[in-house]
């Protein structure tokens, strides 16, 4: 299967040349692997020319000055280097971070998966940062769900959920993956493998806390339920040194709540996503009485 990967990048001189270097270490290198520079002030453009000028399968878009950083100007970076493969051959698309490092197999695990299952329509791993947090460990968002950082697409399964929702609050990756498991299509994170995310999620350009208070806003626009988020926020808070953090996420929440700020996702989705969330909750209550260990990452997996 051939593949093909999209690298929105701003301001990633510290780390995108972990990235590059995973790369082209790759044992299944891609077709086209697109870097679009969202109007970077650092020297992101300069690193990934030097790699454009030694492997061809690179390249470098360069894009105009924006007024911001958002996740709506990332889902419009990707959508540029979309135009440049959609004539390509090509089964499978990545959006690929540019702050990540990975093992040289990485990529082929991925695709073997891809051809073991011809209804896996996304398909990724969990993920590590400094510090020791590792998802298949320490978030409850499963099995099923496929981080954004890497995120492999079937061709015909990113069609049908319409690719990316150019949301500037973010949650583009959630909903892509949460829609293609609404619509039927297989999502699975893979445990045997994991790539590295070298700065802590959602914190680029802002602190830990404020990056939780827009998690929690976040947990609400997207449509989740406030008694998952009660005991989501009650989880954070026994996770020392984050007891502040978990107040933000709360209060997030109950701001974007009051201001009933406007939701990108359809009622249909929302339903979908509280069904998951009221699921998982009572596979969790349900392992408690029976006083085994909750496995965050497996519970309530969704078996097709």
């Amino acid at each position: 299967m051939k593949y093909v990967l999209i690298t929105p990048a701003r301001n990633e001189e510290r780390f995108i040349g972990k990235t590059l270097d995973s790369m082209v270490a790759q044992t299944l290198l891609p077709e086209r692997w697109i870097i679009v520079d969202d109007a970077s002030t650092d020297r992101t453009a300069e690193i990934v020319q030097e790699y454009v000028r030694c492997y061809p399968w690179i390249e470098l878009i360069r894009r105009g000055q924006n007024v911001e950083r958002s996740f709506g100007a990332k889902v419009d970076a990707f959508n540029v280097g979309l135009e440049r493969v959609l004539s390509l051959p090509f089964e499978v698309i990545g959006n690929l971070d540019a702050d990540l490092s990975f093992d040289s197999d990485y990529l082929q695990f991925l695709m073997s998966k891809f051809s073991d299952d011809l209804r896996l329509g996304v398909a990724g791993t969990p993920f590590t940062e400094d510090g020791g947090y590792d998802t298949a460990r320490d978030s409850f968002e499963g099995e099923n769900h496929v981080a954004g950082g890497c995120q492999l697409f079937r061709r015909q399964c990113f069609d049908d959920v319409g690719g990316y929702t150019p949301n500037p609050a973010g949650g583009i990756d959630w909903i892509a993956v949460t829609t293609a498991r609404m619509k039927g299509w297989k999502t699975r994170s893979f445990p045997e493998k994991r790539f590295h995310h070298y700065r802590t999620l959602g914190t680029a350009g802002r602190s830990s806390m404020s990056a939780s208070f827009s998690y929690g806003e976040k947990d609400y626009y997207l449509g989740g339920s406030p008694v998952w988020q009660l005991f989501r926020v009650a989880y954070r808070m026994t996770k020392q040194p984050v007891l502040i953090d978990g107040l933000a996420l709360l209060s997030g929440y109950c701001w974007a709540a009051l201001r009933r700020m406007k939701r990108p996702v359809s009622r249909e989705l929302m339903r979908f996503h509280r069904g998951e969330q009221m699921k998982k909750l009572r596979a969790i209550f349900g392992t408690l009485v029976r006083l085994k260990r909750v496995d965050s990452f497996r519970v309530a997996t969704e078996r097709h």
